[in-house]
């Protein structure tokens, strides 16, 4: 069956046999936007995201608030050991990285990551007037702002409107049952999923018909598909900003179609291509799994997303802290082996962040409470390996309100990354220039 896919906007405008098939049967946005959007296929100064050579970033949301001192343990240090008299990792535990610091033993993975000079650790990362609010402190994260402003997109999102227009809808993927704050922007882009094999474009769930139509005016060849009863096609829900006349009808019919498209291409996908290392049996190594399975695939994405929750550990912090970290450790250094036995760790950066650290002080639950700022970690074959960033100081004196005091704004990092890693200005996603980091070697 002759099943071709058009990839993306200009592969679907310079289809001579669509263009000149045009007639009353197609949706309306067809014959009101051609013309226009084949200039601007022509014209954009966009990136190109190939899927075959292109950088990607994988993100790692580590939900609830990492505490930082017990993920890269000050072992050296008699402030945190007085400010942890339970929950404080013995020196004699701590995975060393220097003389001074070292990993938590759950991160083992992250240790041979280290050594292997694939892992960056960027030391007390935070933002001026920390917020202590899971929700808003996500936001901030998220979106790029300061404390004092709020926005409705996110920094990704600021990313993809300046630097991906015209770019296939898989170029952002979410692994989840809905799309991360970070990727709303003016012009829907992103997709997010939770399995892929009964992943495809659905209707209102009323009947066959709206799927059926779709699928006719895409592929009339595979028009009798059976419609799949699985996961939608989540499109983010920021604010749209519509061009070229179109009418709301429009847009929708039009983003429709991209989605169905883009959730056949990922089931073809996710069904052709295998992985060739052994994950540990958890949600996390899951969805990295299917991350390094859509990479290997040529899927044409510059952006995935994860998240890994149970992190707000306000009781019995070591058992549930070191398992999260095992967790993490253990899953992506299966997926960076996974990535390079499928060659392509080269143009994989990994991201991990959260919403904040924790207290320097433990509470009267062997726990910690909401704190201020954390390390972050960066992982990837082009990495300058090491500690970057000034150790933050534990001395009481030193401290505001309890909490570390931030060095490095995580607004440097984002900055890095999108100027060294994916070669794009940030000013424009950031809104001003923030120092850089040299995180590539």
């Amino acid at each position: 069956m002759n099943n071709p896919l058009f990839t993306t906007r200009r592969d679907f405008l310079r289809t001579t046999l669509l263009g000149g098939a045009l007639t009353w049967t197609v949706p309306s946005f067809v014959a009101q936007t051609f013309s226009a959007l084949h200039a601007e296929a022509d014209g954009a100064l966009t990136q190109v995201a190939t899927g075959k050579d292109g950088p990607i970033l994988v993100l790692i949301q580590l939900a609830g608030g990492n505490d930082g001192l017990n993920a890269v343990v000050p072992y050296t240090n008699d402030y945190y050991y007085k400010a942890r008299p339970t929950i404080g990792i013995p020196a004699n535990q701590v995975l060393t990285l220097n003389d001074t610091l070292g990993l938590n033993p759950g991160m083992a993975g992250f240790k041979n990551l280290y050594d292997a000079g694939h892992l960056s650790v960027v030391n007390g990362v935070g933002y001026p007037n920390p917020n202590r609010s899971h929700f808003r402190a996500t936001e901030i994260w998220q979106t790029a702002s300061d404390e004092d402003k709020y926005l409705t997109d996110g920094w990704l999102g600021r990313y993809f409107d300046n630097a991906c227009q015209g770019c296939d809808p898989t170029v952002a993927i979410n692994i989840g049952p809905r799309l991360p704050q970070a990727f709303s922007s003016h012009t829907p882009t992103g997709i997010s999923l939770e399995n892929p094999d009964s992943y495809r474009f659905m209707g209102s769930g009323k009947n066959d018909d709206e799927t059926l139509a779709y699928r006719s005016m895409y592929n009339p060849d595979d028009a009798t598909s059976s419609a799949n009863s699985g996961a939608s096609v989540s499109m983010v829900s920021g604010t749209v900003t519509l061009q070229n006349g179109q009418s709301a009808l429009d847009f929708l019919e039009r983003t429709s179609m991209d989605a169905q498209v883009s959730s056949d291409k990922i089931r073809d996908i996710a069904a052709k291509t295998t992985s060739n290392s052994t994950y540990p049996r958890n949600g996390l190594a899951n969805n990295l799994q299917l991350v390094a399975r859509l990479i290997a695939g040529g899927l044409p994405t510059r952006i995935f997303y994860v998240s890994q929750g149970g992190y707000d550990t306000h009781t019995g912090q070591r058992n549930g802290q070191d398992n999260r970290l095992r967790e993490l450790g253990d899953s992506v250094k299966a997926f960076t082996d996974d990535l390079t036995a499928m060659g392509v760790f080269d143009r994989v950066m990994i991201m991990t962040f959260s919403e904040f650290g924790r207290r320097v002080n433990e509470n009267g639950s062997q726990g910690t409470d909401h704190g201020a700022a954390a390390p972050m970690f960066l992982i990837g074959s082009k990495m300058k390996a090491g500690l970057l960033g000034t150790e933050p100081s534990l001395a009481p004196a030193d401290l505001k309100d309890g909490d570390i005091q931030y060095n490095t704004d995580f607004r440097s990092v984002y900055a890095s990354i999108l100027e060294s890693w994916l070669h794009t200005a940030s000013v424009p996603i950031l809104g001003k220039q923030f120092p850089t980091l040299p995180i590539l070697a």
